[in-house]
């Protein structure tokens, strides 16, 4: 599954809800945790619970609500979710805020199953200990990705953010070193003004140098640039295309080394090679 961009959308405003699925995101994430006052958290969950369980609403990108951070809200939001057939909902994902520990990631799974429904989590890595644990979080059998947030990681360390995003820097690489080891995506923070172009193109060009598989996104407006960011040029497919051809090539005449265009090809190169086809791919 290629995550390349998660447009974030309130819980609590069903038109928005219904537009996102036509947003060009491959992802859209129906919100109940920040986006949704404190008072508007029973309205959200029932909306949201209603578009899932609308037959007609069944859209190409993958479907994910953001529950709440604390227990017991936790425990409301997926009630209401499964106040109906779960097998009935289209609900491909849950992601999980304020992450802070694999028990986290691990509790959640486990009221998910309870209830019938059968969601890889999203864990969302956005405070100091949730940073420090990210190797532990990103193990958890029920995580698929990691997500860092920024915006609440400057909150929780009282760091002063800047466009240059240097206060999280070591973070949001702790955050992609983690996933990559644990082999589960890695899906880079927000860009908050969603009317500086220039600024999102930038950071997310940034995200795929630091490695990272996708990026969030709070408005339609981020999704295509984010969407060009994260798919690779043709220059790079006919590159990775070259590369795999020559390595069946070496195979099939029982060669260990050869090279494309005059560069020696090694296991890391390959591995590159099949990174970019597999994101060319999503990309159609």
């Amino acid at each position: 599954m290629v995550r390349r961009s998660l447009l974030f959308t309130p819980g609590d405003r069903p038109e928005m809800i219904r537009k996102a699925a036509s947003s060009g995101a491959d992802a859209i994430v129906f919100d109940l945790e920040d986006a949704v006052s404190p008072g508007r958290k029973d309205e959200a969950r029932e909306t949201v619970r209603e578009v899932l369980a609308d037959p007609e609403f069944d859209p190409d990108p993958e479907v994910c609500v953001r529950v709440n951070a604390a227990g017991a809200e936790i425990e409301r939001d997926l009630d209401a979710l499964a106040g109906v057939d779960v097998d009935a909902l289209r609900l491909d994902s849950v992601m999980l805020p304020k992450a802070t520990a694999a028990a986290d990631v691990r509790e959640l799974a486990d009221a998910l199953e309870k209830r019938g429904f059968a969601c890889p989590v999203l864990a969302l890595i956005e405070n100091a200990a949730g940073v420090l644990a990210a190797p532990e979080i990103a193990d958890a059998d029920a995580t698929d990705a990691l997500v860092f947030g920024a915006e609440d990681l400057s909150a929780d360390l009282g760091a002063t953010r800047t466009k240059e995003g240097t206060e999280v820097l070591y973070a949001r690489e702790r955050v992609v070193l983690a996933a990559a080891a644990r082999d589960c995506e890695a899906i880079d923070t927000l860009v908050t003004d969603f009317g500086d172009g220039e600024r999102l193109r930038e950071d997310a060009a940034f995200s795929v140098q630091l490695g990272y598989d996708g990026k969030l996104a709070i408005h339609p407006a981020q999704v295509d640039p984010i969407n060009e960011a994260f798919s690779p040029d043709p220059d790079e497919v006919e590159w990775a295309e070259r590369v795999l051809e020559a390595e069946r090539e070496a195979e099939e005449a029982n060669r260990g080394v050869f090279e494309v265009d005059g560069e020696m090809i090694d296991a890391p190169l390959i591995a590159q090679a099949e990174r970019i086809l597999e994101r060319a791919g999503g990309a159609d």
